[in-house]
């Protein structure tokens, strides 16, 4: 599946280090998007290649490109309200208390709902809960700061 226009503008992501494939929803405190894997995804070939699994860290990348897609509108919003530039975007700086519940495998779709906690300067510290089927498969809290292109 290739991703919206909305996300290839949102983040510097191509593929196939593209992570995020439509939005579902907008929040004032978060988002929720989809990534639905193909069958025929690079990692598949060595992760495993008798019973391939999507990487963990693969789904804590996803959940941060959603949470890069949440922050690109609101801090453009921010920076052109400011300054008028808007050529900013999020750096993951941290993350924390990963927990990885369930395998992602070949042909499964993801939904990465991704939650603002707080924003202290340019510092944004969210949380992101990955699900498949409706059973969460990887929770992260992470920290992005701001950065010039």
């Amino acid at each position: 599946m290739q991703a919206s226009p909305e996300i290839l503008n949102a983040i510097p992501h191509r593929p196939p280090f593209l992570y995020v494939d439509t939005i579902v929803e907008r929040k004032e405190d978060g988002i929720v998007c989809r990534k639905t894997f193909e069958p025929d995804e690079y990692f598949f070939a060595g992760h495993y290649p008798d019973f391939p699994l999507v990487p963990g860290v693969i789904l804590c990348e996803a959940a941060m490109q959603a949470g890069a897609v949440f922050l690109s509108e609101r801090i453009q919003k921010e920076e052109t309200e400011q300054s008028g530039e808007t050529k900013k975007f999020p750096v993951a700086t941290r993350i924390n208390d990963v927990k990885f519940k369930k395998m992602v495998r070949p042909g499964d779709t993801v939904e990465i709902t991704v939650t603002l906690k707080e924003k202290l300067s340019n510092a944004y510290f969210l949380s992101a809960n990955v699900t498949v089927d409706g059973k969460t498969a990887a929770r992260l809290e992470f920290a992005v700061t701001i950065s010039n292109q």
